[in-house]
């Protein structure tokens, strides 16, 4: 099959970031098929679900109805995740919809525990932190108190981990990739500082050294899932989304990469798409479309296309 087809059939959401980024469409046309997505499809779906106090599904974090004394219970309805979807789905945080959106949830919406602070300050864990630190970037949100909160709470070793505030010393790829995602979106939006950045790049290097998903003093894979496909990614990590962000962050690409680029070529099926291959698992708000384990997707392709149309540019 012609795969640029089959992902133009997809969602305004999927059809805009294709044209970027795989087709060399025109900035005009690129701006038509995006001003799309606030209103068609996937993301006017999630844009509707949000209520008059801000918040999604009555929670911040974890929606309203999650019993509380199942802390680990995964659900992707609350507020924090459906921001995470609408900037993945690239609504235009210029689109009047969008704007509403954030400006219910700057005023209106704080973290689920008693006395927290505003949203777009940020919490405790590094995972859920970076998350909100791309949000606020994306939409033009201040994101300083949640950079130096990062900071202030980066492992030695060089990355983050979520539960560090329980113990643990070494840094975990998940909160890790989150973080880089955060402070590379905070950085480009606004410029960054110095010591943000020095920071990010040392983190780069904790990802590079394993070669995104092997241990570094054995060569072991360190968790069978980061070698799958998987979307929404949410906090977890995989080597696409380690290669993803490598694509932004070091344009001229990077010799470590070098294995992981190769286990995604591999994953090509005949039709010329890539599956999904691990559903992290919770209620969501709705079904996308053509979205379903084992099963070519459209979102898989689109970012293992233009992940390897940068490794091919930068010689990998």
């Amino acid at each position: 099959m012609d795969v640029i087809e089959y992902l133009m059939d997809g969602d305004p959401a999927i059809r805009w970031q294709v044209l970027r980024d795989l087709t060399d469409a025109s900035a005009e046309d690129v701006a038509a098929e995006r001003a799309r997505v606030a209103s068609e499809g996937w993301g006017a779906r999630l844009l509707a679900l949000q209520a008059e106090d801000g918040m999604w599904d009555g929670g911040v974090y974890r929606p309203g109805w999650v019993d509380e004394s199942r802390p680990m219970y995964d659900a992707w309805t609350a507020t924090h995740f459906s921001l995470q979807q609408l900037v993945d789905f690239g609504v235009d945080p210029a689109d009047e919809r969008m704007r509403q959106a954030i400006a219910r949830v700057r005023d209106g919406v704080r973290w689920d525990q008693p006395g927290s602070p505003p949203y777009f300050d940020g919490e405790i864990e590094p995972c859920i932190n970076g998350v909100a630190l791309s949000i606020a970037a994306y939409v033009g949100e201040p994101g300083d108190a949640v950079v130096k909160t990062l900071l202030d709470t980066r492992l030695d070793d060089g990355g983050w981990n979520c539960w560090a505030e329980y113990g643990a010393t070494t840094s975990s790829l998940h909160s890790t990739i989150c973080v880089l995602e955060g402070l590379l979106d905070w950085e480009q939006a606004t410029g960054g500082t110095e010591e943000a950045r020095a920071v990010r790049l040392a983190a780069e290097e904790y990802l590079l050294d394993r070669r995104l998903f092997r241990r570094r003093r054995t060569g072991e894979v360190i968790d069978p899932r980061f070698t799958m496909t998987s979307y929404p990614v949410r906090w977890f990590y995989d080597v696409l989304r380690g290669l993803d962000y490598l694509r932004r962050a070091r344009p001229a690409g990077d010799p470590r990469c070098a294995e992981a680029i190769e286990l995604l070529r591999a994953k090509q099926g005949p039709d010329g798409a890539w599956r999904l291959e691990n559903t992290h698992e919770g209620p969501t708000p709705f079904e996308m479309d053509g979205e379903r384990e084992g099963f070519p997707s459209r979102w898989v392709t689109l970012r293992a296309l233009r992940v390897l149309r940068w490794a091919d540019a930068a010689g990998g």
